[in-house]
């Protein structure tokens, strides 16, 4: 029987259930983010027919699974990363599911022969599983001629390229200024198999985002606070330093501040609708509408 005639007869099922689960749990945790979720599904079915040609005895190389994730802050990218470790390790390509995440002050060092040791240390923790470097363009600063971050480049370089069965690496940050990092870093440019961009949220989503977050912590918004968060929406998107779903993270734990502070003041007896419920009283105090009380 030769080899053509054994492919043929010999068939196997592609198993993905743990995969389907984290895909799952990425769409509960995630609002929006079509494009991502669209492009994270196609790595792990890429990985699922190449894990069944590896057992079926068929040519395949290893897939190089390094990755970029660009967009603005809070689109998910750290969420994200950790959900894809989660399916990496399920399909045994990294050891474990493991998310080491690191900034550039975690790898580089303020004097000679500070940086390489703590590069390499960062990738020792990493290995075995997924590091994510965020703002990864602040490596490379060629305007200071005694800056120590090529150094760690070079580094990482060498991990990613010798060390790719056991360790996946991604680079995170703005879009453009990704783009002029890559530019600079043709070796590290090449090591890149997937460039996946995170846009923002549209307000629609992220008065959902709001509404997850809250019935996550046992609150919700009254009809007129929902309202008036929407249009808080509206003007806090306009403004500078805006984050996208860090932002509402952040305007609903003031939310919850002033709440708590309005029935402490208001005093007498409390039911749970009392406690739990977000009003617009304490929307309509953020800056946003003129307001001192904060963003």
């Amino acid at each position: 029987m030769n080899t053509a005639q054994s492919h043929v007869e010999r068939r196997i099922t592609l198993e993905g259930e743990g995969v389907q689960r984290v895909l799952e749990r990425v769409n509960r945790e995630l609002v929006g983010l079509a494009p991502v979720k669209a492009r994270i599904g196609q790595i792990a079915a890429l990985l699922m027919v190449d894990r069944a040609r590896r057992e079926l005895g068929l040519t395949t190389e290893p897939p190089t699974l390094h990755m970029s994730f660009t967009g603005n802050p809070g689109t998910g990218k750290t969420t994200m990363a950790l959900r894809l470790a989660e399916i990496l390790h399920e399909l045994g390509y990294v050891r474990s599911s493991h998310v080491i995440a690191v900034t550039r002050d975690d790898l580089v060092g303020q004097y000679i022969g500070h940086t390489a040791p703590k590069t390499k240390e960062v990738i020792k923790r990493a290995m075995g599983g997924v590091l994510f470097i965020d703002e990864a363009y602040y490596l490379y600063r060629p305007e200071n001629e005694r800056d120590y971050g090529q150094e760690s480049i070079e580094i990482l370089l060498q991990a990613m390229e010798n060390d790719r069965d056991d360790l996946v690496v991604i680079v995170a940050g703005y879009q453009d200024r990704m783009d002029r990092f890559f530019q600079s870093n043709p070796g590290l440019h090449s090591r890149i198999a997937h460039h996946i961009e995170f846009p923002d949220y549209s307000a629609e989503e992220l008065l959902t985002v709001g509404d997850l977050l809250l019935e996550e912590q046992g609150y919700h918004f009254t009809e007129a606070g929902r309202q008036a968060f929407a249009d808080y929406l509206e003007r806090r998107m306009q403004q500078p330093h805006f984050s996208n779903a860090r932002s509402v993270r952040n305007a609903l734990d003031r939310f919850r501040l002033r709440q708590a502070m309005r029935l402490v003041e208001q005093g007498g007896s409390l039911g749970a609708e009392e406690l739990a419920a977000i009003d617009a009283r304490e929307v309509l105090a953020s800056s946003v509408f003129g307001k001192a009380s904060g963003r």
